[in-house]
């Protein structure tokens, strides 16, 4: 029996059915604020508790095999549960509607960077920046509790992230996720499988292996396409699908794959990357969206809207075709313990990548004295120990960085 279809008193026609999925994410776009575990926590509140759209055994199923997949956990868990209630058109119901709000929202900002620091000052700018170092030391801090609790993982995150510092570069972080998956499959074996419910959605096998070919076809064959034409439109969706085909272990993962890909050739200023990065803390949704505040700050065309809507699809897409990908064959990965074994040096590895980029770029940009220092300090406090909203967090250090000149002259 699938435990996940609609019962017959409730069915609904696709379109209707898909409606209802976009209304149900459109509010939790406009109101998920707090990270993708937070996230987990309100879809399991709207679609478990409240819709009775599946039971917790099969949830817990959506969640585990979504985890388990590279990309952002809580966006794909709301696409699975879009596939679930409506089929193909309800998962891109779910994701448009979850991710719009917050994407709207930083492509605005990115608009109004200029007019505000004419109004108000840089100082709020660098702000944003050190809000940054606070949340990366958060996100290294709680990561590594959950992925590197043994000796052998915390020491394999160091050695990734003294090699994608080595490394600057996309091949050094694709290097060091290759060797924890290589370190896991050799000595991190050995943890039995949790128990499971079945996961049953109406997706083939063939329509599975489809999604998994186009998914290596694009990760291969777009370098070699944007290399060949030359075609900017085609390297920019080349970078971003790159990005979210690489990111393990949570959102935060993602800005150091993507400042490797748009800082170094020039595409976005490291200051205004940083910038964006710390405003993209203060908005509801996936913290993904930050690929749309990318493509409008964009220097080379397509920028603005345009460039915004293509960074947003490229980074997105992995996700989808990973999600429709594996489910068919979720039942016998996740019981060979080579997978799990890969899994966990893997999420080894992105602890060490998060916490190189928190040395560069964020600590670098954003703590260049005493002041900095303090103000890093206490957003760190107010995440931490007070468990403070990041996006009241992110107000105050903006708010902090356009007061610290004022009182240093």
């Amino acid at each position: 029996m699938n435990e996940l279809a609609t019962p017959p008193a409730q069915a609904k026609r696709p379109q209707d059915a898909a409606g209802e999925v976009f209304l149900a994410f459109l509010k939790l776009g406009l109101t998920s604020f707090g990270g993708p575990v937070a996230h987990l926590g309100y879809f399991r509140d709207e679609f478990v508790i409240r819709r009775r759209w599946l039971d917790e055994r099969a949830y817990a199923d959506i969640v585990a095999l979504c985890q388990f997949l590279p990309g952002p956990a809580s966006s794909q868990v709301g696409m699975a549960i879009g596939l679930s209630r409506a089929g193909y058109l309800g998962a891109l119901s779910a994701w448009t509607a979850f991710t719009l709000p917050s994407a709207i929202i930083l492509v605005l900002f990115a608009f109004s960077t200029g007019f505000l620091g004419e109004a108000l000052g840089s100082g709020w700018l660098h702000g944003l920046k050190v809000a940054a170092v606070a949340v990366v030391a958060l996100a290294v801090l709680g990561m590594a509790r959950s992925l590197t609790p043994d000796k052998e993982r915390a020491t394999l995150a160091v050695a990734a992230a003294v090699m994608t510092l080595a490394i600057p570069s996309a091949w050094g972080q694709i290097g060091a996720i290759v060797l924890g998956g290589l370190v896991g499959v050799t000595l991190l074996q050995g943890e039995a499988p949790a128990e499971h419910a079945v996961l049953s959605l109406s997706v083939s096998r063939r329509a599975g292996f489809a999604a998994l070919l186009a998914f290596f076809a694009l990760l291969i064959g777009l370098p070699v396409l944007a290399a060949a034409t030359g075609s900017q439109s085609i390297a920019l969706f080349d970078a971003f699908y790159r990005s979210g085909s690489l990111v393990f272990g949570g959102g935060h993962v993602v800005l150091p794959l993507l400042q490797a890909e748009v800082v170094p050739p020039g595409w976005v200023s490291n200051d205004a990357f940083l910038a964006g990065y710390g405003a993209a803390q203060a908005v509801p949704g996936p913290l993904f969206t930050f690929a749309a505040y990318l493509g409008a700050v964009m220097g080379p065309q397509p920028n603005g809207w345009a460039g915004a809507a293509l960074c947003l699809v490229a980074v997105f897409t992995p996700s989808l075709l990973l999600v429709v990908g594996a489910l068919p064959f979720w039942e016998d990965l996740r019981r060979r313990p080579m997978a799990r074994s890969a899994l966990r040096g893997v999420n080894a590895a992105v602890v060490g990548l998060l916490l190189a980029a928190l040395y560069h770029p964020v600590w670098t940009a954003g703590i260049l004295g005493a002041a900095d220092f303090a103000l890093a300090a206490a957003a760190f406090l107010l995440l931490f120990m007070w468990r403070t909203p990041p996006w009241l967090v992110v107000i105050l250090s903006a708010v902090g960085g356009a007061t610290i000149p004022i009182l240093q002259t």
